[in-house]
């Protein structure tokens, strides 16, 4: 939660493995919110000297499939 960078796939599964500890897995699964911060987080680097990779992992139905593919679509 401190560091949100992750230094290529082996970072992002790195991060994975780890939060798996740390986490507990239940519903409802809303994906919106989450896109919608990262979307804001991104959008302050204004010189295109980094990048933002989401990758969402779940372990069952997205409860806010309407308003996920509304946020996904925006903040392309």
């Amino acid at each position: 939660p401190q560091n949100p960078y992750c230094h290529g796939i082996d970072g992002v599964m790195e991060a994975y493995y780890r939060s798996l500890k740390s986490v507990q897995l239940y519903g409802p699964t809303n994906f919106a919110p989450v896109i919608n911060h990262v979307a804001r987080y991104a959008a302050s680097v204004k010189d295109g000297s980094q990048y933002f990779v989401l990758l969402i992992v779940t372990d069952g139905v997205i409860s806010d499939m309407a308003q996920t593919k509304e946020s996904i679509v925006n903040v392309s």
